[in-house]
């Protein structure tokens, strides 16, 4: 393998939090590494809803921290959300600053959008659903300004490499097809914020390059892995066998849209009293049942909006017309589908992992905030918080440095990427065993099915890191003998107590879990 150094930090990602860090690190040199060009490939880029802040005078911080704890279902860590919600106003202003232009009143006001388990309208947008696509165009525009920020793009970390308990470096490759040999980055640090898991299941609102590669990285170098098992499922992707499939944002709900079957029954009622705006899992799960009962699951909007969604959420409005569905005379067909991972590199309140010189921040942490089920449109919030924490973490940990010069790759030899029938096959297995409804006999197939694609082409690592990160989904969901949030066990369809505990596990862990399971099968 070849190899190179800098002296500049090396940040794998290229979302809001990949960007928000690399800017706050400024004007210490840094290198991003982006599979794709900036603002094309992020699922920050994908956020519909936007940032969940207390920005009017009636809501508070304290409530915001209350919401996100009663959203978790006993998993989350207090004293994270209220930390948390602490600092969602002023990295609010601070996004408004470098030019997010979020939609304001007359008065200057944020106008604020209620969604699912919020007892406030709270969450600040753009364009009613253009949020991440505005944030990102912000960050992107002040990152091409900054001199001490290098975007390589075109490739993908596949791999870190760890001496003593501390990361050396990252192995990079061409992200083009068929790949090239990895090269070995070696550098100070090494900040993960390369996105989560969803693209691992076929049925997702994730950009499809997204799979769980970053968490299966730094987990096949051995750091912990938190709350692995706990994968939201949206409930209201847009149902048109589109992969990934389109999103239609809960702010539609929040502005009165509800959720019919083929019958026109509205059946929220019966899961939850708060009906269509009951916390994610459930109107996930309700989704579900209609879909496997063959009811056609539906969100009506055209009382709530009628003509106003055309221009209110042009995403949503634009993805039904390419569908050929004209949202303003017809339900929109939704299903449930993977969203966001909850679990991920363990981290700390600094964002540091487990790992020496190794920082995390988006949706590859897992902080204590989000627990067993993310209250909506605080994923973003935080990215915001914790790519700021390992920023200055980062700036504390090292020397001073303000010059380095720019990387380049040498020429790299090509080499296979992983096969799409395999990865076809891992998706599949995914949806199938480790979907929104679990049970132990569809987690161990899974499991066995994992292990199959992965011995198929075992000399893949970006492959390998896809399957470190379903064994790891795949084994937390088997010991987890309960249902808790977005983790829903039919042969244990109860919550074990009102009050839960997070997870932690290893890759080797996972793995031995994972013969075992072989074993028991056979």
């Amino acid at each position: 393998m070849q190899e190179l150094a800098t002296e500049r930090v090396v940040i794998v990602g290229a979302g809001l939090g990949a960007l928000y860090a690399a800017l706050r690190l400024s004007p210490r040199p840094v290198l991003v590494i982006s599979p794709e060009a900036l603002g094309t490939g992020a699922s920050s880029a994908w956020a519909q809803g936007g940032v969940a802040a207390a920005m009017d005078p009636a809501d508070s911080a304290e409530a915001h921290a209350a919401d996100t704890v009663r959203a978790g279902a006993g998993t989350v860590d207090a004293d994270v959300a209220r930390a948390v919600a602490a600092e969602a106003r002023a990295h609010v202003l601070d996004l408004t600053d470098l030019g997010t232009c979020f939609d304001r009143a007359d008065d200057g006001a944020y106008v604020m959008s209620r969604e699912a388990a919020h007892s406030f309208a709270r969450v600040v947008r753009v364009k009613g659903d253009q949020a991440g696509a505005e944030i990102m165009r912000a960050l992107i525009a002040e990152v091409r300004r900054t001199p001490s920020i290098q975007v390589l793009d075109g490739v993908i970390a596949t791999g870190l490499a760890v001496h003593a308990g501390g990361v050396q470096g990252v192995e990079v490759s061409l992200s083009r097809p068929g790949g090239s040999v990895p090269c070995l980055i070696r550098c100070p640090a090494v900040l993960l914020a390369g996105g989560g898991s969803g693209g691992l299941f076929a049925q997702t609102t994730n950009p499809s390059r997204i799979r769980g590669q970053v968490i299966g990285l730094a987990a096949r170098a051995g750091a912990v892995i938190a709350d692995a098992e706990f994968v939201q499922f949206h409930p209201t992707a847009i149902a048109t066998g589109a992969d990934p499939a389109p999103l239609a944002t809960e702010a539609l709900r929040g502005a009165g849209a509800t959720l019919i079957n083929a019958d026109g029954v509205r059946f929220m009622a019966a899961w939850h009293p708060d009906g269509e705006l009951a916390p994610r899992d459930i109107v996930a799960r309700a989704i579900y049942a209609e879909t496997q009962a063959g009811r056609r699951p539906m969100l009506d909007t055209r009382a709530a909006l009628g003509q106003r969604i055309l221009g209110e959420y042009p995403a949503v409005a634009g993805a039904c017309q390419a569908a050929g569905i004209d949202p303003v005379r017809d339900p929109i067909p939704v299903a449930a589908a993977a969203h966001y991972h909850m679990g991920g590199i363990a981290s700390d309140a600094r964002g540091r992992a487990s790992l020496d010189r190794l920082w995390v921040c988006g949706e590859a942490a897992s902080t204590g905030l989000h627990g067993a089920n993310r209250l909506a449109s605080n994923g973003l919030l935080e990215a915001l918080v914790y790519a700021r924490r390992c920023a200055l973490d980062i700036e504390a940990a090292l020397a001073p440095c303000a010059l380095a010069p720019a990387v380049t790759l040498p020429d790299l030899a090509p080499q296979a990427s992983p096969d799409p029938h395999l990865v076809a096959r891992l998706r599949r297995a995914m949806t199938d065993g480790v979907g929104v409804v679990r049970t132990a006999a569809g987690l161990h197939q899974a499991l066995g099915i994992i292990a199959s694609v992965e011995s198929a082409q075992a000399d893949c690592a970006e492959l390998r890191n896809m399957t470190a990160t379903a064994t790891l989904i795949a084994a937390a969901a088997l010991l987890r003998e309960e249902s808790r949030g977005g983790h829903y066990r039919a042969d244990f369809p109860d919550m074990d107590g009102a009050t839960g505990s997070r997870s932690h596990m290893t890759l080797a862990q996972a793995m031995t879990l994972r013969a075992r399971t072989a074993l028991e099968t056979t």
